[in-house]
This record gives structure tokens, C-alpha cells and sequence, in this order.
């Protein structure tokens, strides 16, 4: 064949195929405004009505109602409670796949907000009220929302996406296993296999409309621990005929503390190490036998996890020794790795953000000490998971009551931020790697 006709062959057959199909952005930003109203009142109503960490009981139901109304093929009942759609497009393309949290808090409410939740639950054998005061609510509503606006765009659409509603991101309660990493264990990713993952969380420590993100490492891991101090029971006016187990857990305490701030090289990563709970005794003139701690620690490193494990441990124990009592150590089983977000398709998709929340209006955040458990997405697949501003304009981010409050506040001039956000990362991935 001469050398003309081989180069020339691939653009005739090139120009002779059929041109794929494209969502445009107008099409994008239409399908986002039919849903915007929906999304504020799916919100609202998740709001009104939280459910704990394995309990999200109504809030999957409703979630699965709307994927099947929408033609999806939906599975329920992965991780207890978790629902998975998916959407088919019509045109060819890779797998992704998009992640909300459905559950709620062991809070009660302080915001004065129409919607405001007044429900209760039991928690660790405690009646206690129970809030979304993490947004995972806004997270549901986005997801439903991008869902219903993909699948109005499905003839355009190239590739598959996977819709995963989570349970128990918070944590499941004790004796229970739930979360993403069961998702996982549960085949959440064998239904259809992602080659990308992608997650938002709204935040309070950013303005209205911004939209906050970091290449690599974001989010701590997390690790959760129990202590037992155990001591022996006396009268309360003879301390010296027992050992007082409550003086010793107050010393260990403040033990702790030292583990971060003298004992850690935190000059490259930061950690956190903090007591979340006490409980012991039941009388005011008893010295009871035993006092139970319970708390977190977060780090961004391997290492220094063990640093802490191992400091910790010996801290509670040696000081506990030093009076006469016994402290035993628990780590939980349950822990989270770091977020890491894969720094090529953070870099791809940059525009995408900038996109959706405007010039100007996407920066790049610090570590963030919190942590999450999407992160068990990211380590089987390159994941990109970001941060949506609701402080109001106005209010100062560092000021704000934050995520985990009685009184966090969401402004829902977010929630179409977030909407555009995550419709931006789903389309242009599909369609920048069409195949």
C-alpha cells in the first residue's frame, strides 16, 4: 500500500465512524437546576428524621425508592443497610463511582431550624438525641440528586456509575461491623468494578461555595481505644483500704497528654491523641473497683500509628502500676487508614472544581485531623474525596460551630456547589477517558 493511502486510512475511518454523542455543560447545568429544589427537600427531610450508625433503616428505604423509580438497578441490604444503583450509560466508557453517608449522631440539636430533629435513640445503653451534625444528610441528598440528573442524561452518557449510599461511616456500634470496609467485604465493588471513586463531605471550616481539596494524604487515620483501669473498692472515707482507681485514671490522662506534645516528632505530620470518655462509679461515698476510658488517636503516618500504640499503652500501664492498680489497653479493630486522594486525578480534575464553585473559589487544604472512612475506597482504587463550604458568608469559618456540634449549621447555598461538584468529577472523567 503506498505511504499516502496507510496515513491517510486512519482518518477516513476516523471520519467515516459515527461521532459519539457528548453531555454539554448546558445540558449538565439543566439537569443540575431540575433537581436543585428536590435535593434542598430530601435534605431537609433526612435531617428531620436521623438514624444512627446500622439503623439508617428509613433513610436506605428512601434512597432505594428513588434509585428504582429511576429505572436503576438498585441492591440493597450490602452492610446491613447500604443501597448501590446503577447507572448504564449509552454510549461506551469506564466504571466509576460516586459515595455518600446516610448515618447521624448520638447529638441533640441546638440549631432553631424549621426541620429541626427532636429524635431519639439508644447509644452505647444511653437514651440520647440523635442529629445529623456531620451534613451526611446534604451528602444523601447530592447523591440522589446526581443520580436522578445522570440518568436524565443516560443516551449521552458514556460508561457506568456506581451509586453507593453507605452506612455507619461513623462507626458501628460496639459489637457490630458496618461501614465501607464491609461494603467492600460485601462485594460493593464486585457488582461492577471502578477504575475511579469519588466522595464530598461539607464542612464547616469553609465559606459557602468554596470548595477545599489536597493532593495525597487529607484525612488521619483513626483509631479508636478503650483503657481499664482497675483499682479496689473501699468506703469513701477510707481511701487508704483500696486503691482508687478514679485518681489513677485522672493521672493517666493527663499522662496522655505528654504522648504528642513530648514524646512525637510532629514536624512532618501532625497527630492527635484524645480521651473521649469516662466512666466509674455509681455512689458518692464509694471508691468503686474500675474506671473505663475511652478515646481516639489520629496520625498520617504508619509509624507513628505504632509510636502512639506502643506510648500509649506503656503510659496507662506504668502509671497505673506506680498506685497499686492495673490498667488493661485496648486498640479497636475497626480503625481507618488515611484518606488518600491519587494525585493525578486530583490534578485532572481541578477544573472540574473550579468549575462548579467558580474562579477563586477552590483552595487547598491543610491535613485535615479528621478522619474517614472512605478512605478504604481509595485503597483499592485511585479516589478523589473533597470538602464543601455551608459556614454562611459572613461568618468566620474559625469561629463556626463545627462538624460534630450540637449547633453545626448547614447553609444550604452549598448544596448546589456540591451538586455541581460532584456532576462535574462523574461527567468529564467519563467522558476525558471514553474509550
Amino acid at each position: 500500500m503506498p505511504r499516502y493511502y496507510a496515513l491517510a486510512l486512519p482518518a477516513l475511518l476516523l471520519a467515516s465512524a459515527p461521532a459519539l454523542a457528548a453531555v454539554t455543560d448546558a445540558a449538565l447545568e439543566a439537569a443540575a437546576s431540575a433537581v436543585d429544589p428536590k435535593v434542598v427537600t430530601w435534605r431537609r427531610d433526612f435531617h428531620q428524621h436521623p438514624e444512627l450508625s446500622n439503623r439508617e433503616h428509613r433513610t436506605s428505604q428512601k434512597v432505594a425508592e428513588h434509585l428504582k423509580s429511576l429505572g436503576l438497578e438498585v441492591k440493597t441490604g450490602i452492610a446491613h443497610t447500604g443501597v448501590v444503583g446503577i447507572l448504564r450509560g449509552g454510549q461506551p466508557g469506564p466504571v466509576i463511582a460516586l459515595r455518600a453517608d446516610m448515618d447521624a449522631l448520638p447529638v441533640a440539636e441546638q440549631v432553631d431550624v424549621p426541620f429541626k430533629s427532636v429524635a431519639t435513640a439508644e447509644y452505647r445503653g444511653q437514651q440520647v438525641g440523635v442529629m445529623h451534625a456531620c451534613g451526611h444528610d446534604a451528602h444523601t441528598a447530592i447523591l440522589m440528586g446526581a443520580a436522578q440528573a445522570l440518568t436524565s442524561l443516560r443516551k449521552d452518557l458514556p460508561g457506568t456509575i456506581l451509586f453507593v449510599f453507605q452506612p455507619a461511616e461513623e462507626g458501628a456500634p460496639e459489637g457490630e461491623r458496618g461501614g465501607a470496609s464491609l461494603m467492600l467485604e460485601e462485594g460493593v465493588f464486585d457488582l461492577v468494578k471502578p477504575e475511579a471513586a469519588f466522595g464530598l463531605h461539607v464542612f464547616s471550616t469553609l465559606n459557602t461555595g468554596m470548595i477545599g481539596y489536597r493532593s495525597g494524604p487529607l484525612m488521619a487515620a483513626s483509631d479508636r481505644y478503650r483503657i481499664v483501669v482497675k483499682g479496689r473498692q473501699t468506703h469513701g472515707a477510707r481511701p487508704w483500704g483500696g486503691v482508687d482507681p478514679i485518681v489513677v485514671a485522672s493521672q493517666i490522662v493527663l499522662g496522655l497528654q505528654t504522648v504528642v506534645s513530648r514524646q512525637l516528632d510532629i514536624t512532618r505530620y501532625p497527630a492527635v491523641l484524645s480521651v473521649g470518655a469516662i466512666k466509674g462509679g455509681i455512689r458518692n461515698n464509694i471508691i468503686p473497683d474500675e474506671v473505663e476510658m475511652v478515646g481516639t488517636f489520629r496520625t498520617f503516618d504508619p509509624a507513628v500509628r505504632q509510636q502512639i500504640i506502643e506510648r500509649l499503652t506503656r503510659t496507662a500501664q506504668d502509671i497505673a502500676h506506680s498506685a497499686g492498680a492495673t490498667a488493661t489497653v485496648e486498640i479497636g479493630a475497626d480503625n481507618n487508614p488515611v484518606v488518600v486522594n491519587e494525585a493525578e486525578l486530583t490534578r485532572r480534575m481541578l477544573p472540574s472544581l473550579e468549575r462548579a464553585a467558580g474562579a477563586g473559589r477552590v483552595v487547598e487544604t491543610p491535613y485535615v485531623t479528621g478522619a474517614e472512612d472512605f478512605a478504604f475506597y481509595a485503597q483499592r482504587v485511585p479516589s478523589l474525596f473533597f470538602f464543601v463550604g455551608v459556614t454562611p458568608t459572613g461568618t468566620d469559618p474559625a469561629q463556626a460551630p463545627s462538624n460534630h456540634s450540637p449547633l453545626f449549621y448547614l447553609d444550604e447555598g452549598g448544596l448546589p456547589v456540591g451538586l455541581r461538584a460532584m456532576l462535574g468529577v462523574a461527567v468529564d472523567y467519563l467522558q476525558r477517558t471514553q474509550r
